[in-house]
């Protein structure tokens, strides 16, 4: 195909994309979503009338049970990412086609930014809009904090992409329970050391609201290398449709889809024989 035809093929594509309905209910899924999830943690971080810090706890807690809700809510509409660091790991896999991982990226920072603004706004005391901001901590460095989010955001992306994965294959689990239990053992695993934002959208909106910088890109960076390779460990090596061939379809642009039904079917083909070899010698050992 020449070039001039490609141009065309996804230009036409791209105007298709944009007179979708479909495709601005996801727009605003992930506007609306990513509001209510980035609501929820900075909401929960939020001293008590006492002036007692609310601890690891709560903030896990809140985020776990608003991706558990947001799956529920907007899973068939958008997928319910509400992080950017899923949506490039998802674009890197060809889960997701540019366009729309650009505007779901911009429409996930627009709801964070919207999300810090309004706490921002409710609070009483606007001095606490500080416990808002992701910083590393003091006993920390930059380079501890950035590999604490990579590992984090490690075990959300490796359970999204294995949800996704079972989900295709039309396996009955509880898919949004699974990334909201990952949400929560994540928080609490980089809490301490990196204050868990895990999710790029979430630390953009009070870095803007409150004009704090520092070590910013730990919170981008950190999260989206975790999350690219997680679905790199999961589509290359642990995935049922994992081969050789896919990961060179995947480097050369080519078709994944083709190559990953024929992995599967590969992979079918040889459970199936296996279970009947074994299925003729437990006969052959009974008519014994």
């Amino acid at each position: 195909m020449s070039l001039h035809k490609q141009i065309k093929s996804i230009t036409s594509v791209a105007i298709k994309e944009l007179r979708s309905r479909q495709f601005w209910q996801g727009i605003l899924a992930e506007t609306l979503g990513s509001l209510v999830f980035v609501s929820a943690v900075l909401g929960s971080l939020v001293p008590g009338p006492d002036g007692a810090s609310p601890g690891p706890i709560y903030p896990a807690l809140a985020a776990g049970m608003a991706t558990v809700v947001l799956g529920y809510c907007f899973g068939e509409i958008s997928g319910a990412q509400v992080n950017p660091a899923v949506t490039v790991a998802l674009l890197a896999m060809r889960k997701v086609d540019v366009l729309r991982a650009v505007v779901y990226l911009l429409a996930q920072c627009l709801g964070g930014i919207l999300a810090a603004g309004l706490m921002y706004l409710s609070l009483p005391l606007k001095s606490t809009a500080q416990n808002f901001i992701n910083k590393v901590p003091v006993d920390m460095n930059a380079g501890q904090a950035l590999g604490m989010e990579m590992l984090a955001t490690f075990l959300l992306g490796f359970t999204v992409f294995s949800v996704e994965d079972q989900r295709r294959r039309e396996i009955n689990e509880p898919g949004n329970l699974a990334i909201g239990f990952a949400v929560t053992t994540a928080i609490f695993i980089a809490g301490r050391f990196s204050g868990a934002s895990l999710n790029p959208a979430r630390s953009l909106g009070p870095a803007i609201i409150l004009g704090y910088w520092e070590h910013h890109w730990v919170y981008w960076i950190g999260p989206i290398l975790g999350a690219v390779l997680a679905g790199v460990s999961h589509e290359f090596i642990f995935a049922p449709s994992a081969s050789r061939q896919k990961l060179v379809a995947c480097l050369t642009c080519k078709d994944i889809e083709i190559v990953e039904t024929a992995s599967v079917s590969r992979s079918s083909l040889s459970t199936v024989t296996q279970s009947a070899m074994r299925n003729k010698q437990s006969n052959k050992l009974e008519h014994s």
